[in-house]
């Protein structure tokens, strides 16, 4: 079922439009360079095949699990005769190329440099740190990406009617289809795989899901991505996070992976607990499933499910407390139900010019004047002075918070004794300079007299 031409590949058109390297590769016949990185099943190895064929140029396939340099040496020694007799260019395909170490692919160098071959590596791991720099440095890198849902059934139909396929012998139930799509995870290699073993289990009946979970020895997680089992998984999943039940969050979790759940969705989802149901009592919640969300986007699955089962646990383990959704949607009601007021005149703003002259910013205490950064005044609106919407709880580090909003509020409110600004100190009357200190000071400290009577007050040891 490997494409014949360019518009069989399915996938990848962002690779595949007009003016693109591959475009070009293919209408101008010129030598050109490729590294194709992307994950498996993706097309890197149809595209290498399909450029041989429409270019009709000579098409050489080497495994860097199985060949060598003797191997390369080989093959690049063939292609410069091939070239120089019949001018008939050659395609090496070096599939895995991640797997030759330096030597191995410095022996490509000069082919690739004299342009004695086109040359296409394929990888799946990142090749700024598995293939060296010059090699990198002389070919195109294209990016290749995870096939679609509606890709992969493209793949899948073509597959079942195709002569080249199962030429209409079998048919696949809708819900088998499905299963199919979700086992295969953009992989086109794995569905025809999987759909090949489906077929030889069916014989000359259909392809059901049981038959299916058969072929592959894979169970069909009951799970409609629109419908209520979506809803229901993701509920429990929550729910159990927020009891704190770590055991049942990851099987949910589990559930949806296997099902096939939008793994960015699930982060989402995270990033909202983290704040709803955690909050201030573990302020890091939030941090670990930001981190998480941005794995899932940096390494995608199946390897970042560790990196959400990591957050899931924080996050279950984690102490509660939902005060932080509780004060935010209280403040919106009091919004929503007309308590605004205007800006108190102090707090308004004084940039430009004639601001003063209508009152904004007058008797405005600078925070940072006062010790510690607080100062008794008022902030809020009239229509919401006194209001308290955070309600921190003492669970886990949100009981230190509730102890710093009480010292807070009591300074802004008055129940604090408040100390005089530093600019105001500042404008007390200095001390004397320093040579007048100096000439009133006596000659040389004298020592305490023990018979002088003690001051009131004062400790033994201070005399």
């Amino acid at each position: 079922m490997r494409p014949r031409g360019l518009d069989e590949v399915v996938g990848q058109s962002h690779l595949l439009g007009p003016g693109t390297p591959i475009r070009q590769l293919v209408d101008r016949d010129q030598p050109m360079s490729l590294v194709l990185w992307g994950p498996p099943g993706t097309g890197k190895t149809t595209l290498a095949t399909v450029v041989s064929r429409v270019t009709r140029r000579r098409f050489v396939e080497i495994s860097a699990v199985t060949d060598g340099v003797k191997r390369v040496r080989a093959e690049i020694d063939l292609a410069r005769r091939e070239l120089g007799m019949t001018g008939r260019q050659t395609v090496l395909f070096v599939d895995e190329v991640h797997r030759f170490n330096k030597a191995q692919q410095d022996a490509l160098l000069p082919a690739v440099e004299n342009r004695w071959v086109s040359f296409i590596g394929a990888t799946t791991e990142n090749p700024f740190f598995s293939v060296i720099s010059p090699l990198l440095s002389r070919s195109l890198l294209l990016t290749l990406e995870p096939l679609g849902e509606d890709e992969l059934r493209r793949v899948v139909r073509r597959a079942l009617t195709d002569e080249r396929g199962l030429a209409g012998a079998t048919t696949l139930e809708a819900a088998a289809e499905d299963h199919l799509i979700r086992l295969a995870g953009g992989d086109a290699r794995r569905a025809l795989t999987y759909l090949e073993a489906a077929a030889l289990v069916a014989g000359d009946g259909p392809i059901t899901v049981g038959v299916l979970e058969k072929a592959v020895d894979r169970a069909a997680v009951r799970y409609d991505r629109e419908g209520d089992q979506h809803y229901d998984v993701v509920s429990a999943f929550i729910k159990s996070i927020r009891g704190s039940d770590v055991d049942a969050a990851l099987h949910y979790l589990a559930r949806m992976l296997e099902a096939g759940e939008d793994a960015r969705f699930i982060a989402r989802r995270l990033i909202v607990h983290a704040s709803e149901d955690v909050g201030m009592a573990d302020p890091t919640a939030l941090q670990t499933a930001v981190a998480a969300a941005q794995a899932v986007e940096l390494v995608g699955l199946p390897e970042a499910r560790i990196n959400l089962a990591q957050a899931v646990i924080h996050l279950a383990l984690a102490p509660k407390s939902n005060a932080v959704i509780t004060a935010v949607d209280e403040a919106i009601g009091d919004v929503r139900r007309g308590l605004v007021g205007p800006v108190p005149a102090h707090l308004r703003d004084t940039h430009y010019k004639g601001a003063a002259k209508i009152g904004h910013g007058e008797g405005y205490k600078y925070a940072h004047d006062y010790p510690g950064g607080v100062v008794r005044q008022q902030y809020a609106p009239d229509a919401v002075r006194g209001r308290e919407y955070y309600r921190p709880t003492r669970h886990g580090a949100e009981a230190r918070f509730s102890q710093i909003a009480d010292r807070i509020r009591s300074v802004l409110r008055g129940r604090a004794r408040d100390t005089p600004p530093a600019a105001v100190r500042a404008r007390r009357p200095s001390p004397p300079s320093e040579p007048a200190v100096r000439a009133r000071r006596p000659a040389r400290p004298t020592a305490p007299d023990p018979a002088a009577p003690r001051p009131r007050g004062a400790p033994a040891e201070a005399m």
